[in-house]
């Protein structure tokens, strides 16, 4: 802030004529800039530094993660194949690699409970007061076997609900385990309640009527309830579940949509063949793995041009940086590094099996004879290398990609940018305390030299007032 002294002082013409306010602040400013100016450029070129390493290391991660997911859910997915379709679909689960052939025979499809009510003149029409309760087991002929595990549904019904409100509460006390609509058909309207597949996922209906006199007639609740042994064509399907056999080893299934199957394996149950067996096969796409090395080499040539740039010894970057010299050391070693350690003899084992060599420059190269040679040869080991298991393709490059991105190894990309940050902390404590010490001696020299000001614009009032009297005495002489 200027000194207020100052300016009263400059403004009538009095003092040195030297704008001391300014000066002090020169001063300060030359005393301090110099080594401001040299952290501030340090700061820059470490934030240069953190740019680069966190392009290298994301480029890396980038690489592992895609090739990771071609494998899981791309073109390296193993291929199902199923003899008869119309039984089922194949599917497999990602990261997982089903070999073989299996034999598949369905005999029951998992199916739900349909319950339709009786007859009502229109969807609009009253149910009754009271409380509808739902319960859920498996239904077996005239008898019913509650389910434990599954509460019951108490719907409470007022007085003014419809047929077709009943539905809607259904479905929403149900939360998904029932589907109520009302059907209008040639006998009138009619309450259709249906459930889940399975056979524990059967259910009874009681119609707690609040009348006095229940009468099982429409208008009173008690008129929609429903059990197997009072049945009379209300109920049009039965809760089931899926029986199949697998390899002849029988198994069941409350969906259709069968998980947890060995390998991995998927099925969509759609039909049954009884003593038909059909077949599951799984086979690799040998095309797929031609053209995931390819893209796999081209993607290590756009990380290794990137390293190349980055860390080059003169104008790199990061040319004498300790985690991209290591990045480069793992690359160089990457042909070479056995990622099937339990590979038979003959069998594939280094990425340099497959074809892939490393370039003086630092760059790769794909040698697709020698790829096609070792899928025609050992097709199924070559596969193996294309899975997400703890060996393989993809977890070599995951585990070089999580290695160099490691904050707590000083060696490492991580470690470069923990390095580079703290220092830049530094930095700004150093600025800020610079900061502080220039403002200081702002202050200081200001104070100083506006006294100093004070004491000269003095001496010109004195000197200015006895020139006027020796002015005044040589006048008075003459």
């Amino acid at each position: 802030m200027d000194n207020p002294g100052s300016s009263i002082i400059s403004a009538f013409g009095a003092g040195s004529g030297v704008d001391f306010v300014q000066l002090a602040s020169d001063l300060s400013e030359a005393s301090f800039g110099f080594q401001r100016g040299n952290i501030e450029a340090r700061n820059e070129a470490l934030t240069a530094r953190i740019s680069s390493a966190s392009l290298l290391r994301s480029a890396l991660t980038d690489l592992a993660s895609a090739l990771g997911d071609r494998i899981r859910t791309g073109d390296l997915a193993p291929r199902a194949a199923i003899g008869n379709p119309a039984v089922a679909s194949v599917s497999t689960t990602p990261g997982l690699t089903p070999t073989g052939t299996y034999s598949l025979e369905v005999s029951q499809l998992a199916s739900s409970q349909t319950l339709v009510s009786k007859s009502f003149g229109a969807s609009s029409d009253l149910v009754g007061e009271g409380t509808l309760r739902i319960r859920f087991g498996t239904v077996d002929g005239a008898t019913f076997a509650e389910d434990g595990a599954q509460a019951p549904l108490e719907i409470t019904v007022e007085a003014t609900d419809t047929l077709a409100t009943l539905a809607a509460k259904i479905n929403s006390a149900g939360g998904g385990t029932l589907d109520a609509y009302v059907a209008n058909g040639t006998g009138g309207a009619q309450l259709v309640i249906k459930g889940q597949e399975g056979a524990a996922n059967g259910f009874t209906v009681e119609g707690e009527s609040s009348a006095l006199l229940p009468i099982p007639a429409q208008g009173d609740l008690s008129y929609l309830s429903w059990q197997p042994a009072t049945d009379s064509g209300e109920l049009r399907a039965t809760s089931k579940d899926a029986l199949f056999a697998l390899d002849s080893v029988p198994l069941s299934s409350a969906s259709n949509a069968v998980t947890g199957l060995p390998e991995g394996i998927r099925l969509n149950l759609t039909g049954t063949n009884i003593g038909a067996p059909t077949t599951i096969s799984f086979a690799n796409d040998s095309s797929a793995i031609t053209s995931v090395m390819t893209d796999f080499t081209a993607a290590l040539n756009d990380l290794a041009g990137l390293l190349n740039a980055e860390g080059a010894a003169f104008g790199g970057t990061l040319g004498n940086d300790p985690g991209t010299r290591e990045l480069k050391r793992d690359l160089a070693r990457l042909t070479n590094e056995t990622v099937m350690p339990g590979a038979d003899a003959g069998e594939p084992s280094t990425l340099a099996d497959l074809g892939l060599s490393l370039n003086r420059d630092g760059t790769f190269e794909l040698d697709a004879a020698r790829l096609n040679d070792a899928i025609n040869s050992n097709p199924d080991a070559v596969a193996a290398m294309f899975t997400t298991g703890a060996f393989g393709v993809f977890a070599t490059m995951d585990n070089l990609a999580r290695d160099n991105s490691l904050r707590s190894d000083p060696g490492s990309l991580g470690g470069s940018l923990v390095r580079y940050e703290a220092q830049i902390e530094r930095n700004d404590d150093r600025l800020a305390r610079i900061a502080d010490q220039q403002e200081n001696l702002r202050s200081r020299l200001t104070r100083d030299l506006i006294a100093a000001e004070r004491r000269v614009a003095g001496s010109q009032s004195t000197l200015s007032f006895l020139q006027q009297q020796i002015d005044a005495w040589n006048g008075s002489s003459n």
